[in-house]
Order: C-alpha cells, then structure tokens, then sequence
C-alpha cells in the first residue's frame, strides 16, 4: 500500500474523509517531531540551569510565554484557552525534567 491509497479500513469511506484523515496523520507526526525537538532544546536548558544553579522553574518567562503563545493562537484561529492549557502542560513536563536533571547533578 502506497501513501494516499486506502487501507482495509478506509473501504468505503468517502475520498475527502481519507485525505483529511491522512492530512491529520501527518501534522501529528509533525507535532510530535516538533515536541522532541522542543524537548531537546529544553533538556540543554534544564542542564545549563543545574550547572549554574539556578531554580528548574521560571515563573515571569512561564507568563511571557503563555502570553505570547495566547496571541498566537488568537491570530491562528485557535481557542487561546487551549493554547494555554497545552502550554501549561509542556511546562509542566519542562520543570519536572528540570527538577530531575538538578536533583542528579547534586548527587
């Protein structure tokens, strides 16, 4: 089965759905390759912290960035409140990171 070709499930289903389908398939990739990637560059953070001693959590740029990605997703079209629920979630697996990567480098 090549991409865009129906599966044994999509038998049936009209074409629009399997290529909005397909379209869905692909931007969660894309998002889950953009959150490792975010992740990395997070993981340097959490250790450029611990070396120089500083706290794992960021409180004013944590408001900085929720602000910011609020407008962002005002202008994208997408509910801000959302936007900053998911943020929130990201942040909080960044500072849970960051407290495990400081309680290591103590050790």
């Amino acid at each position: 089965m090549t991409r865009g070709e129906p599966s044994g499930t999509d038998a049936g289903m009209p074409p629009e759905l399997i290529r909005l389908r397909s379209s869905i398939d692909n931007i969660d990739a894309a998002l889950v390759h953009l959150l490792a990637e975010r992740f990395k560059a997070t993981q340097q953070v959490g250790e450029l912290k611990a070396a120089q001693g500083l706290p794992p959590a960021d409180p004013a740029r944590e408001e900085r960035q929720i602000a910011r990605l609020r407008a962002l997703a005002h202008d994208a079209g997408l509910d801000p409140q959302f936007a900053e629920k998911f943020l929130n979630f990201i942040i909080a697996e960044v500072i849970r990171h960051h407290e495990a990567i400081a309680a290591h480098s103590t050790d």
